[in-house]
């Protein structure tokens, strides 16, 4: 059962978990150093805990402690009841949600672990925007996708903001880190997948085209916004594909576009 511990010092040592929570180059290099991360509102947090995160401890306002009460009595970690302007202080924002919980990570399983029980996988390159990130795993999980690789450059989809936009859906789709880019889009491709890069480029094969032929195991890449694959990427890809646009529009946001090709390649 949690413990309810109420605390009116913002610099106590216990609320540490939850301090600059807007500082994303502090907190993007401080989460997995530390491995933690922070799940806010009551849906993320219930999620997370589903998911088989453990908590560390939980930052909440008084009239928020009994509406989570069912979820603590189930925890064995802290629960620290703050004023809504010490939350503010803490945090560097003003908390809407009225819960915080600060989360502990899992190991994250190696490439070839998740490719094995896959069919239908994203593969992002550079992809930083954690709202991106957050879009893109809710559309997979929305849509049936079994997993997500990462290049090293990918940002955290653990990050508070990425964990918000996904509504959760980080926890329950499986992704991996890929150690070297591109190199390691051979193993990939060596595991049994047809590797597609999704770009707007003219001379690329439309997407349906592509999955009429019903491609057995496919790999999706995807990149950053503005800038999309890079050339490496793409020359390591097994064909190029795109989006057909209307009314001369040449690409849409990668998170749109993530949702567009996340169901032409599942759909059967």
């Amino acid at each position: 059962m949690a413990r309810f511990i109420t605390v009116d010092d913002p610099r106590h040592p216990s609320l540490a978990d939850f301090t600059g929570l807007t500082d994303v180059e502090l907190r993007r290099r401080r989460e997995p150093a530390e491995g933690l991360f922070i799940a806010e509102g009551e849906k993320v947090i219930r999620r997370a805990l589903q998911a088989g995160y453990p908590m560390r401890s939980m930052l909440l306002s008084a009239k928020w402690a009994e509406q989570m009460r069912d979820v603590l009595d189930t925890v064995d970690a802290p629960a620290y009841v703050v004023a809504p302007e010490l939350a503010e202080e803490v945090t560097g924002y003003h908390v809407h949600r009225g819960a915080l919980a600060s989360m502990g990570r899992k190991a994250l399983p190696g490439p070839l672990t998740l490719l094995a029980s896959a069919r239908r996988v994203a593969v992002m390159e550079a992809v930083n925007d954690h709202t991106n990130i957050g879009a893109i795993f809710r559309s997979a999980a929305a849509l049936g996708m079994d997993g997500v690789l990462l290049s090293p450059s990918c940002a955290d989809p653990l990050y508070r903001r990425s964990v918000k936009v996904s509504m959760g859906a980080v926890f329950s789709v499986p992704y991996a880190r890929l150690g070297s880019w591109p190199h390691d889009l051979q193993s990939v491709r060596e595991a049994g997948f047809v590797l597609l890069a999704l770009t707007p480029e003219e001379h690329a094969v439309p997407l349906d085209e592509v999955t009429a032929r019903r491609p057995d195991r496919v790999a999706l890449m995807l990149g950053a916004e503005g800038e999309g694959l890079s050339r490496r990427a793409l020359e390591a890809a097994d064909e190029r594909v795109r989006i057909p646009m209307a009314h001369g529009v040449d690409s849409l946001n990668v998170g749109a576009a993530a949702a567009v090709a996340f169901y032409a390649v599942t759909r059967e």
